[in-house]
């Protein structure tokens, strides 16, 4: 498990709580039990070039049209990549979509974009298109969800120093504490961790569950946070991986990674979250940044 640390308003706060986390996930690094990425090799500087990618779709089925939707004054998909371009890891940040109205939005407030195709099954897949479509190489790819306009960008760079870190790993995240009445709500992925800070499993569901069936308020679950990190030698296998049976039944790309054997370093951080799933998530969103006079 992870690594409980103090809220704060701070920047040097913010930096001390993603430290933290980093420092208890430094482990000794094992031999990862999947051939296929035995024999990908590292490099003298280990993923030192790193890309943020927003990948961002208009037909989203529950939320059509989201990355376009307003919050205070601008898109949210803008107020991600302004957010992205306060990460201090990230060399290169680029929005990748299908769709010619989002590509036009991120180009008239400055954003690079790569055109990729609507065959893309999840944001992970759309990544690795975008990569392949860049004229430069890249050691690690961080995948920035579009909806979650108020993410920390401590938290790109504590994942993207934990991957760094953890040559065995292939892959990874960050989680913070779950909130009592998000417990039961599918949209809020719940994570648990080993001791060395290895993921073990998602769930739509409440993870662990109890006997009784209710919230133990004493016990510390897991809020995954929609932002990732991948080896991009690892990401170029991901596509040809075939689904597998938990990712299908929980609709979760990351449990495909888990069960074909690759690992997955995680991070906790302290992060109030404030996800857009539904519409009815922008107006939390608006009063929250009114409340902190956030703008």
């Amino acid at each position: 498990m992870a690594i409980d640390t103090p809220s704060s308003s701070s920047s040097s706060s913010s930096k001390a709580w993603v430290l933290q986390g980093l420092a208890f996930g430094a482990a000794v690094a094992v031999a990862l039990g999947t051939r296929a990425y035995l024999s990908l090799g590292r490099s003298a500087k280990f993923r030192s070039r790193v890309v943020g990618i927003i990948p961002a779709r208009f037909a989203s089925s529950r939320f059509p049209g989201k990355p376009l939707v307003h919050i205070l004054g601008k898109p949210m998909i803008q107020r991600t990549w302004e957010r992205a371009k306060m990460a201090t890891t990230l060399d290169r940040i680029v929005v990748a979509t299908d769709d010619e109205k989002i590509a036009e939005c991120c180009r008239g407030f400055g954003a690079d974009v790569i055109m990729t195709s609507e065959s893309c099954r999840n944001g992970t897949e759309r990544c690795n298109e975008a990569l392949q479509k860049l004229d430069k190489k890249y050691d690690i790819v961080v995948n920035i969800q579009g909806d979650e306009p108020l993410f920390e960008p401590e938290i790109v760079d504590g994942i993207v120093k934990a991957l760094q870190g953890a040559p065995d790993a292939v892959f990874s995240t960050a989680v913070t504490s779950l909130k009592p009445e998000d417990a039961f709500d599918p949209n809020r992925v719940k994570c648990v961790v080993d001791t060395s800070g290895y993921a073990i499993y998602f769930s739509r569901g409440l993870i662990p569950y109890n006997k009784s069936g209710k919230v133990n308020p004493q016990f510390p679950y897991l809020l995954h946070l929609g932002i990732q990190s991948y080896d991009t030698k690892f990401l170029r296998i991901y596509p040809e991986l075939l689904p597998t049976p938990l990712q299908l039944e929980e609709d979760l790309e990351q449990l495909k990674v888990l069960e074909n054997g690759y690992k997955m370093k995680v991070i906790k951080v302290d992060h109030e979250a404030h996800g857009v799933d539904a519409p009815e998530d922008v107006e939390k969103i608006e009063r929250f940044m009114h409340e902190r006079n956030l703008s």
